[in-house]
């Protein structure tokens, strides 16, 4: 679980431009300040953020407005409390290998239920397959981007072993060109704040134009996930 460092054991200290984006966090600070005062750990928040994205899964599977609606709603949830755990384990000082891992495989496992469950709906909806086929191609995506996430924390914490920390900070930079900064803003934003795009379009009973989208955009996200970890880019 990572989070942006705390300051004044309150909450993250943030510099100008991040103060708004990602949108998800002005929830998970405020929810933040409610869990502090239980004595839930960060993997049982993990385990919450899971269980929301399963339900939220399950409401989209439905295939109806009101049953997306209430699937939004519990994305934004999920996403949130997904923010939350890893507030709480460097404020509560519990931070693990173990939380980590949990963390990211919650993650892809509530983003590829996600997609093929509104896929399912969609299909079940539309009586058309290519709906659900859209959703799997997603699903593929997102798996292809948690496996070169692995790959890439895997090679990070061979270099760490071998290089100190300002070797480490040599090698993070920003975005150089315009082509660079499009890469990194589709990437940040279509992550950090994917819950808001699905709340807005279950909103006004749009969520069907996420399939095709999703289905290109989770292989461009997974390739411009390999520009991202290749040039060590950092805002």
């Amino acid at each position: 679980m990572t989070d942006p460092q705390t300051s004044s054991g309150d909450r993250p200290a943030l510099t100008k431009p991040e103060q708004l984006f990602p949108l998800v966090r002005q929830f998970s600070y405020r929810l933040t300040k409610l869990l502090l005062l239980t004595p839930l750990t960060p993997n049982h928040v993990t385990a919450l953020s899971l269980l929301s994205g399963l339900a939220a899964a399950w409401f989209f599977a439905q295939g109806n407005y009101q049953d997306g609606l209430i699937g939004g709603a519990l994305f934004v949830l999920g996403y949130t409390l997904d923010n939350c755990d890893g507030e709480i384990a460097r404020l509560k000082n519990l931070s693990s290998e173990f939380g980590a891992k949990f963390d990211d495989v919650v993650d892809w496992l509530v983003d590829s239920v996600f997609f093929i469950a509104l896929g399912y709906g969609t299909w079940i909806a539309s009586d058309t397959i290519f709906w659900f086929w859209c959703g799997v191609a997603a699903t593929v995506g997102a798996t292809i981007d948690y496996v070169v996430d692995l790959f890439y924390y895997a090679g990070k914490e061979a270099e760490e072993n071998a290089q100190t920390r300002e070797e480490q900070a040599v090698v993070q930079k920003e975005p150089e060109n315009i082509i660079d900064w499009l890469i990194l803003i589709f990437h940040k934003f279509s992550r950090a704040d994917f819950c808001m795009i699905v709340f807005a379009l279950a909103l006004f009973d749009i969520l069907w134009l996420l399939l095709p989208a999703a289905a290109i955009g989770a292989q461009a996200y997974w390739i411009t996930d390999l520009f991202n970890r290749a040039r060590g880019w950092r805002i």
